[in-house]
């Protein structure tokens, strides 16, 4: 454990392990990070506070951008705070976001905040302060003096028919325009209805959203998609429209709550990650608004234990600031736009402070976590995904068969490999530097030309997810890969059908393994396994068409550790028109030994059907022609599972 998790572990109140027997957080560890995260920026402020220019890369907008940032993340985080404590916070607090109210909207301030503008980062941030605003009215705007009100409104005012990009982002409008109807002045309802119709063309089922058009699904979902629509109902008093969506809130719970590792790390997928813990924000959503469908005490379980894992892993940093990074600052996982105070939309995870100390999610015992529980398989349709947890190892992988943010991509430019692997989990990442994005070893089935070209998945065919089960496809020139993965604890088993011409090269990449130090390495005849000192392993295990393996090392790739090393399989020559080879993926803290994984999983392949016979003697059976199947006979004499359905 770093020196500063100590440092801010000793400012938090002690653990109380009968009301938190897992966590051992209560609601005075969340006042309490909320504080120290709230005073870490003070010493950032620029005089009258209406910026908070806190230190690291500067954003694309600007340095007023910079620091209109700083002000509105961090007043969302003190807003809950004021709210959830009735205005008893500490002393100053209220009066530092007055101070920086009045001076920010006064256009005569050397720190006045940029005037509205189309796709402006102001409009992000002008969202933030609306909410910080509505839930703080009684301790703050209301309190404001007249002419101070008339310039926050004429500031917020003034994004009546800016443009936005066409995602999350149109639901920054429909905030901004209901506070101002919440405090009698002049608004938009059209702004509002055409924000909220918008995100109608985006919801795909299951609770599921994709952030703007295409297959962009990952954390957004909940921490945009969900909560600006369920925060504007909670403003507005709409019951129509909220109880629509609350009711896709539960849903969207029912398979999110999975997402979650044993010691509280979250599947590292998608962008945007240096928001961390916001990722808990649906989770307290949910109980805020009444639609989850979550025991109150295992929603702070997993809530709790994810916020204990950051702090446990030196977030925040020893000033007390969030960084541009997961753990330690790491530009890569970061979006080229990001700001020195992006990082505190991480503010969102604190909504529920919202809640009254009394709430039973604050007073109920804790409950057990499905990875508490035992192992689990969650199939999620809607955006394409199979996740597999193991509770012997506290582990959970998410298998991706549908989600690309391909529209964002430049033509015959580098898939992002945050969104195009198909492995993600809670306790590896990506690979993210610039020489591994051109390599695509991990997470990846490539086809290699004589030339040394890759076949590249920039844009996923979604085909199947059911039971233990999801198919998927891509094409890259003279390329067709139609992939089917099949899960069982902590193994995955790829069977891909690959078109491709005759001589060039096959390669199948597993889970990149990073540390400080670089892992270690064990190949053997068609399998390759990377190790840490504390028995985390990555293996790839070759099980038909596979003739060799090896092991693609990096340095400074990887948001986990400076040296990281994925294992790979390859096949030398593909044989021209359309072969089929299977491989074993596995990611496990538990023993691992990929020569008796060979010998125990059989395989058989007959053209394009494919058979798995798993040790205790379940079968699957796959077609992957023209028509795609999946059969699994569990072991002994239960009832087979088919796709299509019957």
């Amino acid at each position: 454990m770093r020196a500063i998790t100590a440092n801010v572990l000793t400012s938090l109140p002690p653990g109380d392990g009968f009301l938190s027997p897992f966590t051992g957080w209560t609601r005075a560890h969340w006042e309490g990070l909320a504080d120290h995260l709230l005073d870490a920026v003070v010493p950032h402020a620029t005089p009258g506070f209406a910026q908070v220019r806190l230190p690291g890369r500067p954003g694309v907008s600007g340095l007023h951008s910079d620091g209109l940032e700083g002000f509105a993340r961090t007043f969302l985080l003190a807003a809950f705070r004021v709210a959830g404590a009735g205005g008893a916070v500490p002393i100053g607090l209220i009066e530092r976001y007055a101070d920086g109210l009045a001076h920010g909207t006064d256009p005569g301030h050397p720190y006045a905040w940029p005037a509205a503008a189309d796709c402006s980062q102001q409009i992000v941030e002008a969202a933030s302060i609306a909410l910080a605003l509505h839930e703080t009215r009684p301790w703050l705007f209301d309190r404001l003096d007249a002419p101070v009100r008339e310039r926050v409104v004429d500031w917020l005012a003034g994004f009546a028919g800016k443009r936005t990009w066409q995602s999350n982002w149109v639901l920054f409008p429909v905030v901004i325009q209901q506070f101002l109807a919440g405090v009698g002045a002049p608004h938009d309802p059209a702004a509002i209805t055409a924000g909220l119709d918008k995100i109608e063309q985006w919801y795909v089922g299951d609770g599921w959203y994709t952030d703007g058009d295409g297959r962009c699904f990952d954390y957004y979902a909940g921490w945009a998609m969900h909560l600006y629509p369920l925060l504007w109902a909670r403003m507005s008093g709409d019951r129509e429209r909220g109880d629509m969506y609350r009711e896709r809130l539960r849903a969207f719970l029912d398979q999110y709550q999975h997402m979650f590792a044993r010691d509280g790390a979250p599947v590292h997928q998608g962008r945007s990650l240096c928001y961390r813990f916001a990722t808990v924000a649906p989770l307290w959503l949910g109980e805020l608004m009444d639609a989850t469908p979550l025991p109150h005490g295992r929603t702070r379980r997993i809530a709790s234990g994810v916020l204990r894992h950051f702090v446990e892993h030196g977030v925040p940093d020893e000033r007390g600031l969030l960084g541009l990074g997961w753990y330690e600052r790491f530009l890569p996982v970061t979006q080229h736009y990001s700001g020195p105070a992006s990082p505190y939309w991480a503010s969102k995870a604190f909504v529920g402070l919202l809640l009254p100390a009394d709430h039973p999610v604050w007073t109920e015992r804790e409950r057990g976590a499905p990875i508490d529980d035992g192992d689990q398989v969650v199939a999620m349709p809607g955006p394409g995904w199979l996740l597999h947890a193991t509770r012997h190892d506290g582990l959970v992988r998410l298998v991706n068969h549908g989600s690309d943010r391909a529209r964002h991509l430049v033509a015959g430019g580098l898939e992002d490999p945050h969104y195009l692997r198909f492995g993600y989990a809670t306790h590896t990442a990506p690979e993210t530097g610039e020489e591994a994005r051109v390599r695509a070893v991990d997470g990846h089935l490539a086809v290699v030309a004589p030339d040394g070209t890759i076949s590249r998945r920039r844009r996923i065919e979604p085909l199947a997810t059911h039971d233990r089960f999801a198919a998927s496809a891509y094409e890259d020139g003279l390329v067709r890969v139609v992939t089917a993965s099949v899960v069982r604890g902590p193994w995955e088993v790829r069977a891909h059908r690959v078109t491709a011409p005759a001589g060039w090269a096959v390669r199948d990449g597993g889970y990149a393994l990073a540390d400080t130090r670089p892992p270690t390495v064990h190949t053997g005849h068609c399998w390759a396994m990377v190790s840490r000192p504390d028995g985390l392993a990555s293996l790839a295990v070759g099980l038909h068409g596979f003739d060799a393996s090896d092991v693609a090392r990096a340095v400074d790739a990887n948001a986990y550790g400076t040296c990281s090393a994925t294992p790979y399989l390859t096949a030398a020559a593909h044989p021209g028109d359309s072969a089929v080879y299977v491989s074993l993926m596995e990611l496990t803290g538990d023993r691992a030994d990929p020569a008796a994984l060979a010998e125990s999983v059989a395989v058989t392949v007959d053209g394009d059907r494919v058979g798995v016979t798993f040790p205790d003697g379940e079968r699957v059976e796959l077609e992957m022609g023209a028509t795609l199947a999946y059969t699994r006979w569990p072991a002994g004499s239960g009832k087979p599972v088919r796709w299509p359905l019957d």
